[in-house]
């Protein structure tokens, strides 16, 4: 399924960005900017998968099928609200590696992933992203 998403973020090599999916752009940017602390969050994670340093506490796979080998999820505030924003890594002509952020979980709520959660992510799975500038 294609989709569109714009750039947000770039690393300093601009070899990695972080991107954002236009249809989702509203609640995605409502969240992240509901307060501080979510904008510094992102903003920590996003630094960590920009700069190449893996905290799968923060930033991790997906796996729940072969299918959704390039689904990930940005982890905010485990323990407490344990909001999630989902997303989708792929590579553009084997140089750009995108990480699209596409759905937004507000509170994931069991341990592991339940149905709904899984729907999410194999949906997600189908993307395909072209980037808009």
């Amino acid at each position: 399924m294609k989709r569109k998403a714009f750039i947000f973020q770039k690393s300093e090599n601009g070899k990695k960005v972080i991107c954002i999916d236009i249809e989702n752009a509203e609640s995605l940017l409502t969240f992240l900017n509901k307060d501080n602390r979510h904008k510094k969050k992102f903003r920590y994670i996003s630094e960590l998968i920009l700069r190449g340093i893996r905290n799968t506490e923060l930033y991790d796979k997906e796996n729940i099928n072969k299918r959704a080998k390039d689904v990930t999820a940005m982890k905010f505030f485990k323990g407490q609200e344990n909001a999630r924003i989902y997303c989708k890594e792929q590579r553009i002509n084997n140089q750009l590696f995108i990480i699209v952020c596409c759905e937004l979980l507000e509170a994931k709520k069991t341990q592991g992933n339940n149905k709904p959660i899984k729907r999410i992510i194999d949906k997600i799975s189908k993307y395909e992203y072209e980037i808009e500038e």
